[in-house]
């Protein structure tokens, strides 16, 4: 991962803004929007080879798959939601921004329900 290269196309993106602003305020949030999802996408690229690790540790220690896909699901929801949110306060809305983390919330518990059932189900196979 080249951060070099995301603090770049973060600063760019941030001196098009304020200079766009001054002379079309209502078009900086689309420069701050854009430069989010490029760093957001230069970043799901380069999260690739942790992804791919990840898989592999799990495949070799015994670990069912379904369970490292719902920790990287989780993880990509975090930080779209993350994004998201922060888009919405850098455009003022911070009430919006407060909905879109509770959405998050909500579907990490549900990305996650499949992994609370295998653990009830151990749980409970544990009690006599």
């Amino acid at each position: 991962m080249n951060i070099i290269a995301f603090v770049g196309a973060g600063i760019i993106g941030a001196v098009l803004c304020a200079v766009l602003r001054q002379y079309k305020p209502e078009f900086g949030i689309y420069i701050s929007l854009a430069a989010g999802m490029v760093i957001l996408a230069a970043a799901v690229v380069a999260l690739e080879p942790a992804i791919s690790t990840l898989m592999g540790l799990a495949e070799n220690s015994g670990i069912d798959n379904g369970y490292a896909e719902i920790l990287i699901k989780c993880l990509a929801v975090c930080f779209i939601t993350q994004l998201a949110a922060e888009s919405c306060r850098d455009a003022g809305e911070g009430a919006i921004a407060s909905k879109i983390e509770f959405a998050g919330k909500c579907a990490i518990t549900l990305t996650a329900l499949p992994l609370f059932t295998s653990l009830a189900q151990l749980v409970t196979g544990l009690i006599p």
